[in-house]
């Protein structure tokens, strides 16, 4: 099969079109016959090598977290699925690859696409759904009534987290520029902050929850925004002893994270507010409660642009200029 490979970890290096073997399947697995995958920052920070330490892939490896698709063989012991089936999932660590024609996938990880999309609106939802839905659900414990604050409202993440918050009844505030302004309005955003122009801890006050993608400087600012009790949760690090016991790293990693992450933890202390980093996991049950609200309408995907399968690298590159409103998807087939 064809599909797109990482040969070594290099900053913004190409990745290769190669001819691979089409993937095993063990016995809890489907093998998905692809027809679009999502791209994400994550795929270009692990083949920058950002990763390497704790999501040890060795080169050459194929890229690719988000995957839509059709079923075309089950393994032995599959009891939710069959062929022919039209699915889609964020393929689990240590197992991601959709950067091509097929893959196998834990059926664990799996949910049916939702009828109401199309396969590159099917693949633009899993990785960005799942890390919202671990954060304002499962972390956050969003509920009616709280104010909650996402960073970036134009981006995949953003897009996203702007419809799960107000249909659990928060008061959403975002950040973005005057020109994506109404893109994210007609989202559900309440307040929305010219980055550009204004500083949102200056604005905003007695927020109950920040979901922070940024970097460390705004990470920082993010905790004077913040009522005493109220949730920092980060998905763009320092990572945190807890994650490092989670991911079961060795000693010297979980030192490593623990000094990372000291600084951050110790003003989220002193500031009486919670500070947590967040990894999503793949979770095909989650993904089916998502599934529900896209087909009840409640959220819908925010698509910028779809790039053909063999322009891979470019829409890689597209990714990484920051600029995209909403996701990016690769169309296979």
């Amino acid at each position: 099969m064809k599909a797109f490979v990482v040969d070594k970890y290099q900053k913004k290096g190409a990745l290769r079109l190669a001819e691979m073997p089409e993937p095993e399947l063990r016995d809890n697995d489907v093998l998905v016959e692809i027809h679009a995958a999502g791209v994400n920052l994550l795929d270009s920070k692990l083949r920058d090598g950002e990763f390497k330490l704790i999501l040890p892939y060795r080169p050459p490896f194929i890229l690719g977290h988000d995957v839509a698709g059709i079923v075309v063989r089950a393994g032995s012991k599959v009891r939710k699925f069959k062929p022919g089936d039209e699915v889609y999932a964020r393929s689990r660590d240590g197992r991601i690859g959709t950067f091509a024609e097929f893959i196998a996938i834990d059926e664990a990880d799996v949910a049916l696409k939702p009828k109401n999309l199309s396969m590159e609106e099917a693949a633009s939802i899993p990785l960005v759904g799942l890390t919202v839905w671990q954060v304002l659900v499962e972390a956050a414990g969003l509920k009616k009534g709280q104010k909650v604050f996402i960073q970036a409202g134009s981006g995949g993440v953003g897009t996203f987290a702007i419809q799960l918050a107000k249909h659990l009844g928060a008061t959403v505030a975002t950040t973005a520029s005057a020109a994506n302004a109404d893109l994210v309005k007609g989202l559900g955003a309440d307040i929305v902050i010219d980055y550009k122009k204004d500083d949102f801890e200056k604005i905003l006050q007695g927020y109950d929850v920040v979901l922070n993608s940024q970097d460390a400087k705004t990470l920082e600012k993010s905790l004077h925004m913040l009522k005493p009790g109220g949730k920092l949760i980060s998905i763009s690090g320092p990572p945190d002893p807890a994650f490092a016991s989670k991911q079961g790293l060795n000693i010297v990693l979980k030192l490593i994270l623990r000094l990372l992450s000291r600084s951050i933890r110790s003003k989220a202390r002193r500031a009486g507010v919670g500070y947590q980093f967040l990894f999503m996991s793949a979770q095909g049950e989650q993904l089916g409660e998502i599934t529900s609200l896209i087909e009840s309408g409640i959220i819908r995907p925010v698509i910028d642009r779809t790039f053909p399968f063999e322009k891979t690298n470019e829409a890689l590159a597209y990714v990484e200029a920051g600029r995209a409103k909403g996701k990016v998807v690769i169309k296979v087939r």
